[in-house]
Order: structure tokens, then C-alpha cells, then sequence
């Protein structure tokens, strides 16, 4: 087995025990007994518990993008297909995504309860995703609003994918089974948060009236 054979088995190993337990609760040694390696192999190959765990977190993020990566739109795509197109993104990572459920897990987690590994995460990964949605308001909008306004408008777009993933379970026992089945599909959802969005910066149509963003009935 080679190095970094050994050094990605302590990651898959530490993933889930990390997402269950955080890092006071998981040991070294249980991470290397399901690894099949001895504890001496953290140390080696990360220096210490802590730079696992941030190493580990920084797994979960990429695992994540590498899911679902965003589209590489041509010149003169209109901002309202970007939007739409990013929503959909976003909601295939948090909904849909082929990430394994500790990896989701740790990065729930992590957000919530951030330690040192929060500060590399939206570095690498999360500050990236923001600064697209920013531009992306930034190009309906207009440069001349003020930057924490921005700010504001795109975290309100994430926020809105993150209800569904948060709270799922719970928008099921609030609107039903059959409304759920109907109307809370990935495609129906990106389009409903595409046209809140748009209307509440005044460059769609009121949300009562306006027709769909795209033809869907999923």
C-alpha cells in the first residue's frame, strides 16, 4: 500500500467518526483501528489529531463541489440563467448529491460548532461559492449597491437552499405528502427560489404573477 494509499484510508477511516462524535469525542486510536493501521500513522502522515481533523473537513468540502460542480458559463450568459443554474447547483450538493452522509454530516457540523477547520473550509471552498452568487447579484443589481447589501442578498440565496436541507423532514410534516410529492422537486424548488429572488431585488416579475422560471413538474 502506498503512502498515500495509507494516508487517504486514515481520512475515510476519521470521516465518519468525526461526523458522529466531533474531534473531543473521536481518539486516535479508533480512527486508526478502523483505518487497520497503527497509531503511530497519524502522527506520520498529519502531524497531529487536529491537522486530521481539518484535513478530513477539507475532504468533505471538496467531495462536496466535486459532485456537483458549477457550470463554466460562455460570455453573455444572461445573470438571471446564472442564478437560476447556480440555485440549481447548490441544491443538487445539499439535496441530491452522491456525498456520502458523514461527509454532509461534518460539514453540518462544522458550520454550526466551527473550529480551527472552519476557517480553511471557507477558504477553500465555501468563500469561493459566495464570491460567484456575489457577482452574480452583483450583475443584476448593479455595482453602485452598497457591498453588505450584496452580501445580504446572496446569503438570502443560499439561506433559501438551506431551509430544504436543514429542515426537509419537517417541511414534509407541514405541507403533507402528496404537496411534498408535487411540489418540492429539485427542478420546482430551484425555480421557486430563482423567481423569489428576482422579484425581491425588482428585477422579476411579483411572485404571484409571474410564470415559471422553467417548464418543470418535478
Amino acid at each position: 500500500m502506498t503512502t498515500e494509499q495509507q494516508r487517504q484510508k486514515l481520512l475515510e477511516a476519521a470521516g465518519p467518526i468525526f461526523a458522529e462524535k466531533g474531534y473531543e469525542g473521536a481518539t486516535v486510536r479508533e480512527i486508526c483501528d478502523r483505518a487497520g493501521l497503527n497509531v503511530a500513522s497519524v502522527n506520520y502522515y498529519f502531524g497531529d489529531k487536529e491537522r486530521l481533523y481539518i484535513e478530513t473537513v477539507k475532504q468533505a468540502g471538496r467531495r462536496r463541489e466535486e459532485s456537483a460542480p458549477y457550470p463554466q458559463w460562455a460570455a453573455g450568459t444572461p445573470p438571471e440563467t446564472k442564478l437560476h443554474e447556480y440555485v440549481v447547483t447548490m441544491l443538487t450538493r445539499m439535496l441530491r448529491s452522491e456525498t456520502a452522509a458523514w461527509q454532509r454530516g461534518l460539514m453540518m457540523r462544522e458550520m454550526l460548532r466551527p473550529t480551527k477547520a472552519c476557517e480553511e473550509l471557507v477558504r477553500d471552498y465555501i468563500r469561493p461559492d459566495f464570491e460567484l452568487i456575489h457577482g452574480i447579484i452583483a450583475e443584476l443589481v448593479g455595482e453602485s449597491v452598497p457591498q453588505h447589501v450584496l452580501n445580504q442578498i446572496s446569503f438570502s440565496v443560499v439561506g433559501q437552499c438551506l431551509h430544504y436541507r436543514v429542515a426537509g423532514d419537517v417541511v414534509g410534516m407541514l405541507v403533507g405528502e402528496e404537496e411534498l410529492s408535487q411540489h418540492y422537486g429539485l427542478p420546482t424548488l430551484a425555480d421557486h427560489i430563482t423567481r423569489m429572488t428576482l422579484a425581491a431585488i425588482g428585477v422579476g416579475e411579483p411572485l404571484g404573477s409571474a410564470k415559471p422560471f422553467i417548464n418543470s413538474k418535478a
